[in-house]
């Protein structure tokens, strides 16, 4: 059977990786083989739990292993090949070694083999759960979009580029050596293969971690936004450093702000639950301060299901219409409103308003229906024709 698998990612400062953190804890406790795994260039997962950790997976705590992927370990593995080629043909350029050597990693790419290594303990199926501590939102959402692209140029382009290159390979010294050749079609497999891991409902999902915070609450909701087009499924939001009701007075504007915020997110993410965790008063670092954040936030729930199972918003992109289809539980019937302001779609149903962030992909596309049928809302957008004049 396929392990359970969790990602976790949210805008950078969080808490996420102390989510992560404790949830891997709690599902260990549960007698579950359970693996947290970090793809986050900046490993804080060894501090947080008060352990050691390498590149491989450690025994951390009973039925918990923990890994920090290494980036410079993964090069090797998987681009050494490409790395020879690229830093040779800079050196004949004229770039300096060591710059050859900085410019023949691509942003991202400790990241990307980040999930190509949990590709690979996904298949082993030694551990029940595996818990993944993602870089931040941004560069998460950059790599859960390069399978695609890989699947295109793998496709399309390096087929034949692959024939064109082995026939001038004798009259070239500048072409990539096969092993370079080898080094990009084995990680684009990879990436491939990972996409359908992450497509699998079943068994993965994505959860996000916010503080009730405006922009935190914004970038989570465009993030939210972009991992329902991919196909990815977001099975809960986690609020993260909630102000109990008897923190202080001087607190009150605070906690008045952080529930008018909470609202919202409710309502942005609805019908995937929104679990709370509160401010502590102390950090939340080492075991006994990681189970209590683990108990505040599955205390009704079960941290290890798929809390919830279907992707609740799906845009389908043509040259020059769309159409969004948005799972709206709390409105059955009633009349509807549509409007596009900014990059955001403003829904009304009767009383109810819910926000979306519209992705690029749709910055000159205008709304032009809405119909709810059954809790669902299908809202289709056209692209005008471009002005002749």
């Amino acid at each position: 059977m396929a392990p359970r698998t969790i990602l976790y990612t949210g805008k950078g400062g969080v808490g996420k990786t102390s989510v992560a953190a404790a949830t891997a804890r709690r599902l260990a406790a549960q007698g579950r083989r359970t693996l947290l795994v970090s793809t986050d260039p900046a490993h804080s997962l060894a501090g947080i739990l008060g352990v050691e950790a390498g590149s491989r997976p450690t025994p951390a705590f009973p039925d918990l292993h923990i890994q920090q992927v290494s980036a410079q370990d993964e090069l090797d593995r998987h681009w050494s090949d490409v790395q020879d080629w690229l830093g040779d043909l800079l050196m004949r350029k004229g770039v300096d070694r060591i710059a050859a050597e900085e410019l023949t990693v691509l942003p991202g790419m400790d990241e990307l083999f980040g999930l190509l290594e949990i590709g690979r303990h996904y298949d082993d199926g030694f551990y029940d759960v595996i818990v993944v501590d993602c870089a931040p939102t941004s560069e998460t959402l950059r790599l859960l979009s390069f399978p695609d692209a890989a699947r295109w140029w793998l496709d399309k382009a390096f087929a034949q580029q692959s024939r064109m290159v082995a026939a001038a390979r004798p009259f070239s010294r500048g072409l990539p050596p096969e092993g370079a050749m080898d080094d990009v079609q084995r990680v684009a497999r990879g990436l491939i293969a990972m996409n359908e891991v992450l497509r699998d409902h079943e068994h993965v999902s994505i959860r996000l971690v916010l503080t009730p915070e405006r922009l935190v609450v914004d970038e989570t909701r465009r993030t939210f936004t972009y991992l329902g087009l991919y196909g990815f499924l977001t099975d809960a939001v986690i609020a993260n450093r909630v102000l109990p009701d008897d923190s202080g007075d001087w607190l009150a504007g605070w906690r008045a702000h952080q529930r008018v915020l909470l609202g919202e997110a409710r309502d942005a993410f609805s019908p995937v639950p929104l679990l709370r965790a509160p401010h502590f008063p102390q950090e939340v670092l080492g075991p006994d301060m990681l189970d209590r954040l683990g108990d505040a936030l599955f205390a009704d729930v079960d941290a290890g299901a798929v809390l919830h199972d279907r992707v609740t918003q799906e845009l389908t992109v043509g040259a020059r219409a769309a159409e969004l289809r948005l799972d709206l539980p709390f409105a059955d019937k009633g009349d509807v409103d549509v409007k596009r302001i900014g990059d955001d779609l403003v829904v009304r149903v009767n009383d109810s308003r819910r926000t979306l962030a519209l992705p690029p992909a749709l910055g000159d596309y205008r709304p032009t229906g809405a119909a709810l049928t059954d809790g669902v809302l299908h809202v289709t957008f056209d692209r005008p024709e471009p002005d002749d004049g």
